[in-house]
């Protein structure tokens, strides 16, 4: 559970959001916010929004509840929906993989350096020169540092 205070006319008023908040609090929640970068559930009148933004219509209502998250940024609310190879973390936007460096070692040549090597938070696509990683394709990162493309604006 998140707790945050609101300040309106009267004062401080606690705010408490957890997994059962409804839509509007999220909503005055980032509102409140502005920017937090903190990842949280989506609750559960959110599921309609999430289905419809990563076309999720063959999920059920707790598989998407429980694969989606949002954050807030410039006062709007952001779902991300992650799989396998999605993270809605921040993104490592490091030139430097430890992990492409040592796969390449081992794998010299390879024209991909998999994920499981380089970490799923990082916005490059690697291969291996001989011994030596290069980067051969980025993503976009938005102002908050997290991937963009994995991120979506709810439609309000």
């Amino acid at each position: 559970m998140w707790r945050r205070a609101i300040v309106t006319g009267a004062g401080a008023v606690p705010f408490a959001l957890t997994e059962a908040a409804p839509a509007q609090n999220v909503n005055a929640f980032c509102a409140s916010a502005g920017n937090d970068d903190r990842v949280k559930p989506i609750p559960s009148e959110l599921v309609p929004a999430a289905r419809h933004l990563f076309e999720l219509t063959s999920n059920s209502a707790a598989r998407v509840q429980e694969s989606t998250v949002f954050r807030c940024m410039s006062a709007k609310v952001w779902l991300c929906n992650h799989g396998a190879n999605l993270l809605c973390a921040k993104a490592d936007v490091s030139r430097v993989s430890k992990g492409a460096e040592a796969y390449c070692r081992e794998s010299p040549g390879s024209d991909l350096v998999p994920m499981v090597a380089t970490g799923h938070a990082t916005i490059y696509t690697w291969r291996c020169l001989g011994r030596k990683p290069r980067i051969i394709e980025s993503r976009d990162v938005d102002a908050r540092g997290f991937i963009a493309k994995q991120w979506r604006p709810l439609e309000q």
